[in-house]
C-alpha cells in the first residue's frame, strides 16, 4: 500500500523529521504514536504531500526555509514528487489535525465538498455510508459546521475525507481534545471503516490507550526520530513503552 523510507524534513535549522521509515500494508491500521512536536503532523505532511505547499508559502512570504526529503512508494509508484492534488486523486486523503472544517458551510455542503472527486453514484452510496456511521450527522445536515461540537465536527471532518473515495486515510490526531465516550465512538467508527469499506488506515495519536485496541501495527516518534515499532501485542509487552504512552 505504502512504504515510505528515510523522510527528513527542516524546518530552516530545526530538523522535524528525522531519517524515518513507515509503511502500511492494505487492509491494516497503523499508529503513530508520540508526544507534542514529536514529528507526527509533519509525518503527514510529508506523506500527503502538503509539505510541499507549506514550502511554496513559506517561500513566497520569505519565510522559514523548509526541506524535505526521503522516498513514498505507493500502490508500488514512487510519489515523493507529486503534488498533494493528485495523491488524493491515487486515493491517500489527508484528515488534518484539528478538524479543518469550513465552519461558515452547512454538515452537508461540507460533506459535498469532499466529493468533488467521486463520481454522482460514489458520493450517494457514500453519503449514506457516512450518515450510517455517523447517525448524528444526518440529523445535523442544515448545521452551520461552526456552530457543531468538537466530536461533531471531528466526526464532519472524517466524513469529508471519505467523500474523497480513499484507498489510504490519514487521520491525524483525530481524538484531540475529545471526551472519553466520543473518543470511544471514533475509535469504533475508525475500525469500522477498515473493516467494512476496506480502506487502509494510518492515524496518529499522542496518547496511545484509547486506539491501540484496533492498530495492527505501531510506531513510536520522539524528536522526529522513529525509536520503536512493533505490532499491538510487542509494545504492550515493553514496560516503558506501557507506561509513557499507554497510561498503564
Amino acid at each position: 500500500m505504502i512504504d515510505a523510507t528515510g523522510l527528513m524534513v527542516f524546518y530552516e535549522n530545526i530538523l522535524a523529521l528525522n531519517n524515518v521509515s513507515i509503511k502500511c500494508s492494505e487492509n491494516q491500521i497503523v499508529g503513530v504514536f508520540g508526544a507534542n512536536s514529536a514529528g507526527k503532523s509533519t509525518l503527514m505532511y510529508m506523506l500527503s504531500g502538503i509539505i510541499e505547499d507549506i514550502r511554496k508559502k513559506e517561500d513566497m512570504a520569505g519565510g522559514e526555509r523548509v526541506t524535505a526529503m526521503g522516498n513514498i512508494k505507493y500502490l508500488g509508484e514512487e510519489i515523493a514528487g507529486l503534488k498533494p492534488s493528485r495523491r488524493a486523486k491515487k486515493g491517500l486523503v489527508l484528515c488534518p489535525e484539528r478538524r479543518r472544517i469550513f465552519k461558515e458551510c452547512t454538515v452537508l455542503e461540507n460533506l459535498r465538498i469532499g466529493g468533488y472527486l467521486a463520481s454522482v453514484a460514489q458520493a450517494k452510496k457514500t453519503l449514506d455510508y457516512v450518515f450510517k456511521i455517523f447517525p448524528a450527522l444526518e440529523k445535523l445536515q442544515k448545521r452551520i459546521g461552526g456552530f457543531l461540537s468538537g466530536g461533531e465536527q471531528q466526526m464532519l471532518a472524517i466524513g469529508r475525507a471519505l467523500m474523497a473515495q480513499p484507498k489510504l486515510l490519514l487521520l491525524d490526531e483525530p481524538l484531540l481534545g475529545l471526551s472519553p465516550m466520543m473518543q470511544a465512538v471514533l475509535v469504533r467508527a475508525t475500525k469500522e471503516i477498515r473493516d467494512e469499506q476496506g480502506i487502509s488506515i494510518i492515524v496518529t495519536e499522542q496518547y496511545a490507550r484509547p486506539v491501540l485496541p484496533i492498530v495492527d501495527y505501531a510506531f513510536i516518534l520522539e524528536n522526529g526520530t522513529a525509536v520503536l515499532e512493533g505490532t499491538r501485542q510487542e509494545l504492550m509487552s515493553n514496560p516503558d513503552i506501557r507506561s509513557a504512552y499507554f497510561g498503564i
